[in-house]
């Protein structure tokens, strides 16, 4: 695959892209480095915090959660994009990315530190709020790579393989915390240090863009970095907005899984670990299918926009037939159908958004933004979650949450209907 990265035809219709010939080594440390961020960071808000949180105060665990989740993606929701930006116009001499990736993993492991550390709910949310804020960078910097360093012919392909690294990231983070000692400094601390040691990896080897003419920098730039005009841009605008639909819909199950495991289908706390890991490791089983199979479908045929549409709806299937459950094998069932829809969805989806961006966009900041559509559901499922868990008298409502989620798919895949320079 990496000849079909660094190479680079002479013919006039050849695709042009800013990246420099990378090292054989950086394509899987490239995908490793994805992974890292995607175990520490899903690991924590799925399974960790919320075990310290019915440890602390479990008369208000889904309270504290969604402030957790809450305020820790405010700050994501802040940085992103101006680091975009910053990163965008950098004239560092490591390179316009390096120093974010590092730095940004760095500020996230001292984040999964505090998190370890923490005696109270007040120390859970700074510790989550420091590590969003730092692996946040880092995610900013390796997405601005795709755009980069990944010629749009395999796109799908290398995002595909980003989608299964955030697919496995909560089967094998749910997997690790119940395999580990009943310690949080292992229960964030190595999910922390494999980011860590990942993120170094791929630093190492990058062959970054040198950037050496400055571009003045200033808030109005900044605050414009927030922003691609939907009206202008129609197209982008609507793929945003399914990726922001698809994301609360997912999010919306995946935050609340342990509580809704234990609450609703009534399995004990000190099983629920396992059995989420059960769950989630048959979502990624599914997953992993259709994302190698219609990632390169995609690619091979061109085709992007059926594609999503489809899968789309093929989630709220899934997750209708998860919320009709009664039981945890029924539920599985639901979660595996959701996983082939989302499998199809991962795969197409960033690299069709890609596709979309103005071409005046640096990449940085187009890739921000396209992270806010993934980014602003972690302020709004727990503010969602918040109200939709409250009704009625007989304890967190999960199944108006779930019929919630059910609807967000759907509309995620009509809004992709209207789409017009995308097949």
């Amino acid at each position: 695959m990496m000849s079909l990265i660094t190479e680079q035809t002479q013919d006039a219709t050849a695709e042009v892209f800013r990246g420099r010939q990378q090292p054989t080594p950086f394509l899987p440390l490239f995908v490793f480095a994805y992974f890292g961020v995607a175990l520490a960071g899903v690991s924590a808000a799925a399974v960790s915090i919320p075990l310290r949180l019915s440890e602390l105060d479990p008369a208000h665990k889904t309270q504290m959660l969604s402030l957790t989740v809450a305020l820790g993606g405010v700050l994501v929701v802040l940085i992103t994009a101006p680091i975009g930006r910053l990163s965008d116009v950098s004239t560092a001499r490591a390179g316009i990315r390096r120093p974010y990736i590092l730095g940004g993993s760095l500020v996230g492991a001292l984040g999964m530190l505090v998190l370890a550390l923490a005696p109270n709910v007040k120390l859970i949310i700074a510790g989550w709020g420091l590590a969003q804020a730092g692996f946040a960078a880092t995610s900013m910097a390796l997405n601005a790579l795709l755009a980069d360093q990944i010629p749009s012919r395999i796109r799908a392909r290398v995002a595909a393989t980003f989608g299964l690294s955030t697919g496995i990231a909560p089967v094998l983070g749910s997997s690790l915390v119940g395999a580990l000692p009943g310690n949080p400094l292992y229960w964030f601390g190595i999910p922390a240090a494999i980011a860590l040691i990942a993120n170094v990896g791929v630093v190492l080897v990058l062959r970054d863009i040198v950037r050496t003419e400055p571009v003045p920098v200033d808030w109005r730039s900044l605050l414009r970095s927030y922003w691609i005009n939907p009206v202008r841009h129609k197209d982008f605008a609507w793929a945003w907005a399914c990726r922001l639909l698809m994301t609360i819909s997912l999010a919306s199950v995946i935050t609340y899984l342990l509580y809704f495991l234990t609450d609703r289908l009534g399995i004990a706390s000190k099983d629920a670990p396992s059995a989420q890991s059960t769950v989630l490791g048959v979502f990624f089983a599914f997953t992993v299918i259709t994302t190698l199979l219609f990632g390169w479908i995609s690619d091979r045929t061109g085709r992007r926009k059926t594609i999503v549409w489809s899968s789309a709806l093929l989630t709220a299937l899934g997750l209708l037939i998860s919320l009709l459950s009664q039981d945890l094998t029924y539920f599985t069932i639901g979660i595996a159908l959701a996983g082939t829809g989302q499998g199809a969805f991962i795969s197409v989806d960033v690299a069709m958004m890609t596709e979309l961006l103005p071409d005046s966009a640096e990449a940085g900041t187009g890739l921000a933004v396209i992270a806010l559509s993934y980014q602003l559901p972690t302020l709004i499922v727990p503010a969602l979650a918040t109200l939709l868990l409250a009704i009625g008298d007989a304890g967190p409502n999960y199944a108006a949450l779930f019929t919630a989620s059910v609807i967000a798919a759907a509309l995620g895949a009509l809004a992709v209907l209207p789409i017009k320079n995308v097949p």
